[in-house]
């Protein structure tokens, strides 16, 4: 990395040095020892909506080390890219490239942006390997960094914001964030751990309900279906699917009869135009969330079964899977499965502490909608 200034020896006398950078070593979330200097002042994110955590640590401008993404966030999150274009309209000018997953990544523009890292989502980790992109950008001088705020959140979550702490410089802000992370997580859990019988409601999270039509796409043990075990309710996919990601038949939804209904939605209009997708997100109109999540319920999967008839169905904003922010899932998903436990923490105040504190747009509600 060059050094952004030069001083005579004379200037040193008279001033006060900057910050340069110096070599560090990382154990990165995938296990691998990487050595770089840091802070870096060039990063390309793996993944759009990595800015999600870079927002975090670099509350006043986001996006000043950002020199390259790929070109998700606008797409897989709209709202939330509309709300930092507003106040940051020079992310329209960030380069883009294609995905690792589906080979469209292009070295040969990596280089050109000179990154000091690329920082990976470790679900990326396969396809980075099969290609041999690490091998390849190693070559070039440009290390991979794996993240994970998507597989195991709760075992995982802390751990990236510390990595990306150290890279970013800002290892304070990082441990201020953690703080307040495992604070509003343990005002669900000690709750929780506190009851000697507790009756654990059975949940059925559908998984971008409406994005297609088929249906239905859960959660193993994982991600939103650990979520559900930390409200303190069981997760009725998990005994079906293996994984943290799979699909339940219709059949079994009906056989199950869960207590409640959990959809996870987002504004997929990129993806899926007009779709039968719940459209939760910041500044979302809940109205119509409310009647798409109506509609849904009027699936065949969804007959008879017993949280359609009781009004037990909800809507969440899909993004929470894969963010430092799931700690607000949990507490939502919390006053929806034990109401009688929690009339405190209030989500949506956690939601705008998280924005007063750490966010650098104004929180926006429509994070989720409910038929009860």
């Amino acid at each position: 990395m060059s050094l952004r200034y030069t001083l005579s020896a004379g200037a040193l006398c008279l001033f006060s040095a900057p910050a340069f950078a110096a070599p560090i070593t990382i154990t990165d979330i995938a296990g691998r020892e990487v050595t770089l200097e840091a802070p870096v002042d060039r990063v390309i994110l793996g993944e759009g909506r990595q800015i999600f955590f870079a927002a975090v640590l670099d509350g006043e401008d986001p996006f000043e080390r950002v020199v390259g993404w790929r070109d998700d966030f606008r797409e897989a999150a709209p709202e939330s890219y509309e709300a930092y274009a507003e106040k940051f309209p020079e992310i329209a000018d960030i380069p883009t490239f294609g995905g690792f997953k589906d080979g469209t990544f292009d070295i040969e523009q990596a280089v050109s942006l000179t990154p000091d890292v690329m920082i990976m989502n470790l679900e990326a980790k396969a396809a980075t390997d099969e290609a041999g992109y690490e091998d390849k950008l190693a070559k070039v001088g440009i290390p991979i960094v794996y993240v994970d705020f998507r597989e195991k959140p709760f075992e995982h979550t802390a751990k990236s914001m510390e990595i990306i702490g150290k890279l970013f410089g800002e290892e304070e802000r990082a441990d201020d964030f953690n703080d307040f992370y495992q604070e509003q997580i343990a005002r669900v859990t000690d709750v929780i751990d506190a009851q000697n019988d507790l009756e654990r409601p059975l949940v059925f999270v559908e998984r971008a309900g409406g994005y297609s039509e088929d249906c239905c796409m859960s959660f193993g043990s994982g991600n939103f279906g650990r979520m559900v075990e930390l409200a303190g309710g069981e997760n009725m996919a998990a005994p079906f699917i293996p994984g943290t990601f799979g699909t339940v038949n219709a059949e079994q939804v009906i056989a199950s009869n869960p207590d409640q209904i959990i959809v996870t939605g987002g504004n997929w209009e990129a993806y899926v135009p007009g779709g039968a997708w719940v459209g939760v997100g910041p500044g979302s109109d809940e109205a119509q969330a409310r009647a798409k999540l109506q509609a849904l319920m009027e699936r065949p999967a969804f007959t008879g079964v017993k949280a359609v008839e009781a009004g037990e169905v909800h809507a969440i904003w899909h993004q929470f899977y894969n963010s430092p922010y799931s700690f607000v899932a949990v507490q939502r998903l919390a006053t929806w499965l034990h109401p009688e436990l929690f009339a405190d923490p209030d989500a949506e105040a956690t939601l705008k502490e998280l924005h007063e504190r750490f966010l650098p747009v104004d929180y926006r509600p429509g994070y989720w909608v409910s038929l009860k």
